[in-house]
């Protein structure tokens, strides 16, 4: 099973920009997308279909902002839109497809790049979210989770790490944060497979940065400790751009 995340940056952006052909030659069976900005109602979902995917959207309240999509082969048994908590689901951050024998998750963690604000309601949402799979994984033990999280890991994951010790995304409690949140019970797959630095999944769009691969690993595909030995292999993709992201591919057996 091939499974897929890719924060598109506006799906109807990057589907101007290639994204169906691209679909239909990755063929993955599972595509967990981020950041839609738009509701079903406004992208040629026919599109989808016509390649065989059964697809769910769970968008945010307010027009043009956020939310996350799953396209997939094989129906699940049940979609669960949101958390439960009403001012993470109105930004439309969390979807889930369950199968019989593990749940998918397409998640958008929160941006604080764009202030005070911003970074406190994001290390508010991680507390919650940390809590949140805590307390899935008791009735969900087979999870695979992903999605952009807005956060490098360690100073690999990052093109300059000292001059961005104090940005957002970068910052001591954020990767303190995802310290903790693997040693909860996940596996980062990419990790698992490929130790090498210069691996990136985001580049900004200033200053010629893909080009020159000044780029953060921030999109993440996390497994639960007893999905490990069924993971064959994770790789980036950073040949696809219809978007300031690329994909992130994960394939199990």
């Amino acid at each position: 099973m091939k499974i897929v995340t890719y924060n598109v940056n506006g799906i109807r952006a990057a589907m101007s920009k290639g994204l169906i052909d691209w679909i239909s030659q990755v063929s993955p069976d599972v595509l967990c997308v981020q950041e839609i900005k738009a509701n079903p109602d406004q992208v040629g979902v026919f599109e989808f279909e016509e390649l065989g995917y059964h697809h769910y959207w769970y968008p945010a309240q307010k027009k043009g902002y956020s939310g996350v999509a799953i396209f997939t082969k094989q129906k699940p048994k049940h979609i669960e839109y949101g958390c439960g908590i009403k001012e993470y689901d109105d930004e439309g951050r969390i979807l889930r497809i369950d199968f019989e024998e593990f749940s998918v998750m397409s998640v958008y963690h929160p941006s604080g790049s764009s202030g005070d604000l911003r970074q406190a309601f994001k290390m508010e949402w991680l507390g919650a979210f940390l809590n949140y799979i805590n307390q899935l994984k008791a009735t969900y033990p087979n999870l695979v989770i992903c999605g952009d999280f807005n956060i490098c890991h360690k100073a690999i994951d990052i093109h300059n790490p000292k001059s961005n010790a104090n940005t957002s995304g970068f910052l001591p409690e954020e990767r303190e944060w995802m310290e903790q949140f693997i040693n909860s019970g996940l596996v980062d797959s990419f990790r698992h497979f490929n130790q090498e630095p210069h691996q990136y999944s985001w580049w900004s769009y200033r200053a010629g940065s893909r080009a020159k691969n000044l780029g953060w690993r921030i999109d993440y595909n996390f497994v639960t400790e007893n999905l490990k030995n069924r993971i064959s292999r994770s790789v980036i993709l950073p040949s696809a751009i219809h978007s300031d992201h690329c994909p992130v591919l994960l394939e199990m057996s």
